[in-house]
């Protein structure tokens, strides 16, 4: 995985913003490196979704993370909500 990537940031983001998409998106790689709190993905999620409610903006943030990580956040969210663990990895 490269260790060096963009978020794609909106220019219209606050920085409560940035460090909100940040923790989600730290929540989002945990899951693949050494496992993360169920819950506290969740609530990084939900959290993210306020930042950014639209589908589509969703999509693209998503499509170029996974471009850049290897990882998806589709992905990972579907995982993380149909797990039963408290500690979810992937």
């Amino acid at each position: 995985m490269n260790e060096n990537y963009v978020l794609p940031i909106d220019g219209d983001w606050t920085t409560q913003d940035i460090i909100i998409v940040t923790n989600f998106i730290n929540s989002v790689l945990g899951v693949y490196e050494k496992g993360s709190s169920r819950e506290e993905v969740i609530k990084n999620y939900d959290a993210y979704r306020k930042i950014m409610p639209a589908k589509s903006e969703q999509k693209k943030f998503d499509k170029d993370f996974e471009r850049q990580t290897g990882h998806s956040v589709y992905k990972t969210i579907k995982f993380v909500q149909n797990s039963t663990k408290d500690r979810v990895r992937l």
